[in-house]
């Protein structure tokens, strides 16, 4: 049994196969989910698990190179703004439409229990060379 980390298995095993620039979305209770990406469904009820919590425990197992947020969280988020750009400096802003567009994209996206409104983030893998 592994004894720390994400004990996931379905998180652990996208992020051994997430490759140089894919995406892994983290998402609140109410993004839409195109049925074309893998759904990681982590929500147990409203809150549970946090936003926070599953991105700290992304960010402590991979490498990210720049992440994207939509633009409308500076001013209808600021709590999850603030806590996602002081963990990931190279962020940039898109519109909710163009993030959802790009959902599309993704290698897979985790759904949290986070039930506020535009906690969403798109992070882009990196490389550790």
């Amino acid at each position: 049994m592994k004894k720390s980390g994400i004990l996931n298995p379905q998180i652990n095993r996208v992020l051994a196969e997430l490759g140089h620039r894919d995406m892994l979305i983290i998402a609140d209770a109410g993004l839409p989910i195109p049925l074309s990406v893998e759904r990681i469904d982590l929500v147990l009820r409203c809150g549970t698990p946090s936003f926070k919590e599953v991105l700290s425990a992304i960010l402590s197992e991979i490498e990210v190179e720049e992440a994207y947020m939509a633009k409308e969280i500076i001013e209808k988020n600021p709590r999850i703004f603030s806590f996602a750009s002081t963990l990931i400096k190279n962020h940039h802003f898109i519109t909710h439409n163009e993030f959802k567009e790009l959902s599309r994209k993704a290698r897979a996206i985790i759904r949290t229990g986070e039930c506020s409104p535009y906690a969403n983030i798109i992070l882009i893998s990196g490389v550790t060379f």
